[in-house]
């Protein structure tokens, strides 16, 4: 006969299932919260490959919310929403909405008048027979482009001295001097290097397929001779000018600070599938002297931003990566876009637009629509700065209280490893640097301004892939510094690149070259402009 189990074996029985349970239901549970992360991060990544990416604030983040907050069926908790306090912002202008159709050809443009008439024999009217005359135009304009290539023969004249040919052992010859080369010996002129490398560094157009395109016009160079001149060019006259632009960027009140990969797969002690990497550096918004600087290393290490910016004390926009925050001497400010967009995405993954998410994105849009504010012309007698800090303090503060009181309350409350729990992880974590934009009217309030620049790299970047040397990706850093600075102060790299490479190799190298630079292009030009006037 088997034995009855005693009370104690009973008890024991059932406290050991009760632990089986308890433990079978925790794992349950966290196997359950890994499917909803895996779910989640697999709906962002469909989501960051078919949707569209664009960051456009009131014209799909915002509206993608508040639609998010009208299709909620199913409130998640009987809690009230938390609500973005009401500032008294004024409403402002709003910008006018893009106009469709063909824009007309620019008038700076040249024009070249082609005139069409009748036949003699057609002059005569169809209904009389009497000769017509004429009575007006109808005039339509088409844009023509032509591509062509020219070849300069530089014919030096040279003399000698009649009178030493008859009596003399020697016979001077003097011959006419040209004016200096960028490359001495090359067959390139200063043209010529800018179209290379305005096709390179501005278009993204890899130097193989420009090898073709110049083929088409007749003209054959190889990609190796164009590779060498982009890299000889860096070098000899480029790099004068980089230096220059590098003090005059850390004598500034504002940085901004960034970094994105790049790939070199000849670099001593290193396999060409490592990750090295471009140090992206930015002047602020509306600064006088606009500069966009590239700092090629193979690393992501905090040595590389320390000593590019050694010694510097003034304010460093940078997102959330702790080698820019290493920089002693510099006030660090946080990039609001970062927090914004990791909100976004947890959005983006949610089967239903719904959730924190949504209250999120309301705290960064009236936070934004101040800044929209702040960037329209101030009222007079109150200075840029002084009126951008009066609306933060009036209205943005005070937005920013709110929106740490519902971080706070929303940190006990979902999943940390979600993507809302990290993106609320990550708010929190980085609250100090997110705030001081509004403590100061020249500070930032983000990164934005630097990754439109570095998107033109990442553009390009996805054309030519990798560099093959060190030295090539210095070059590449150097000339794209030059180009994007261009682009900051609003003129024509071509025409700019022109120019610096007629000019500078007429300069000895303790001459002054600040004529040159970019920003002093633009107001040389205005100038001549206006005395033609």
């Amino acid at each position: 006969m088997n034995r009855a189990p005693s009370t104690k074996e009973l008890e024991a029985l059932i406290l050991a299932h009760a632990a089986e349970i308890a433990a079978l239901k925790a794992q349950n549970d966290r196997l359950a919260q890994r499917v909803v992360t895996l779910e989640e991060e697999l709906r962002l990544e469909r989501a960051h490959r078919y949707a569209p990416r664009s960051e456009k604030i009131r014209d799909r983040i915002f509206n993608e919310a508040e639609q998010a907050a009208a299709e909620e069926e199913v409130p998640d908790d009987d809690a009230e929403p938390w609500v973005v306090p009401d500032t008294g912002l004024p409403e402002g202008e709003r910008p006018e909405p893009h106009k469709r159709g063909r824009k007309p050809l620019s008038a700076d443009l040249p024009r070249q008048r082609v005139e069409y008439d009748l036949p003699e024999g057609q002059k005569s009217c169809p209904c009389c027979n009497k000769p017509m005359h004429r009575m007006g135009e109808n005039v339509t304009e088409q844009l023509h482009i032509e591509t062509k290539a020219t070849v300069l023969r530089n014919v030096r004249f040279k003399y000698a001295c009649r009178h030493c040919e008859r009596t003399g052992i020697n016979t001077p010859v003097v011959t006419a001097p040209m004016p200096a080369q960028p490359l001495p010996g090359s067959v390139a002129t200063a043209a010529t290097l800018a179209l290379v490398l305005a096709s390179k560094y501005v278009d993204g157009t890899p130097l193989y397929r420009l090898t073709e395109a110049l083929a088409r016009a007749n003209v054959s160079v190889s990609r190796g001779t164009m590779g060498h001149w982009v890299i000889r060019t860096s070098e000899k006259h480029f790099e004068r000018i980089y230096d220059v632009l590098k003090e005059k960027l850390r004598g500034q009140d504002v940085i901004h600070g960034d970094e994105t990969r790049v790939q070199v797969l000849k670099e001593k002690d290193r396999k060409a599938q490592a990750q090295s990497y471009m140090w992206g550096y930015r002047s602020a918004e509306g600064a006088k002297e606009p500069i966009v600087l590239f700092d090629y290393q193979p690393g992501r290490g905090q040595k590389y931003p320390q000593a590019f910016l050694a010694g510097y004390t003034g304010q460093l926009m940078s997102d959330g990566y702790d080698a820019w925050r290493t920089l002693k001497g510099a006030a660090h400010l946080g990039c609001m876009a970062h927090a914004r967009r990791k909100f976004n995405d947890a959005l983006k993954a949610r089967k239903k637009a719904s959730g924190p998410s949504v209250e999120a994105l309301k705290f960064f849009e009236a936070l934004y629509e101040v800044e929209r504010l702040a960037g329209q012309s101030p009222p007079d007698g109150e200075t840029r700065s002084d009126y951008t800090l009066r609306l933060r303090q009036e209205h943005s503060v005070p937005v920013l209280s709110a929106f740490k009181g519902w971080l706070d309350k929303q940190a006990s409350q979902v999943l940390p490893e979600s993507l809302t729990g990290k993106a609320i992880a990550y708010t929190r974590n980085q609250w100090e640097y997110l705030i001081r934009y509004a403590s100061d009217g020249r500070a930032p309030i983000d990164n934005n301004l630097l990754e439109r620049d570095i998107r033109i790299f990442v553009t390009g970047r996805k054309n030519w892939l990798f560099s093959d040397t060190v030295a090539g990706a210095r070059a590449s850093a150097v000339i794209y510094s030059l180009v994007l600075t261009c682009r900051a102060c609003g003129i024509d790299p071509h025409a700019w690149l022109t120019h610096l490479l007629t000019e500078l190799p007429q300069r000895g190298p303790e001459t002054d070259i600040e004529d040159l630079l970019p920003f002093n292009f633009v107001a040389r030009n205005d100038a001549r402009a206006a005395n033609t006037s």
